[in-house]
């Protein structure tokens, strides 16, 4: 069975609470590491908690969500094992999975529609890494 670690900044709060909601109509277990609110929270706190439920095979894969998605997936990509893709329509989902084998889904609230949003979602659940000249690549990745 799939779970899902997910979290966000404050930035990232409501489209989190939406895909949560979309995640569980699935029937997939959600881990919620936070933020729980739009108060401000700092979107390195986030990362940090659903990268280590990666790492820790706690969580079978991770989403986090900021305003850009960048500062949240910076900081996710700094634990050894994770490759954290930022991602703004499935194409690049698709790929992301598929060429390098992401385990986080990265999302950027303030440049994405929720339609969308659901779409990549969908899509880093489905695809599957498609290993070959792609193994040696992803390998090259954590030194």
């Amino acid at each position: 069975m799939i779970n899902i670690a997910i979290g966000s900044d404050h930035a990232g709060f409501e489209l989190k609470e939406i895909l949560i909601s979309y995640l569980k109509s699935q029937n997939i277990e959600v881990i919620d590491k936070g933020c729980f609110s739009i108060a401000r929270a700092d979107y390195p706190d986030a990362a940090h908690a659903v990268a280590t439920e990666v790492v820790n095979k706690k969580a079978t894969f991770g989403i986090l969500i900021c305003g850009s998605g960048n500062g949240i997936n910076m900081s996710a990509n700094k634990h050894k094992g994770i490759r954290a893709a930022l991602c703004w329509n499935a194409e690049i989902t698709v790929l992301a999975r598929q060429h390098n084998d992401a385990n986080i889904l990265t999302l950027p609230a303030r440049y994405i529609s929720v339609d969308e949003a659901k779409k990549c979602v969908d899509a880093f659940l489905t695809e599957k890494f498609e290993g070959g000249r792609h193994t040696d690549r992803i390998n090259k990745i954590d030194y």
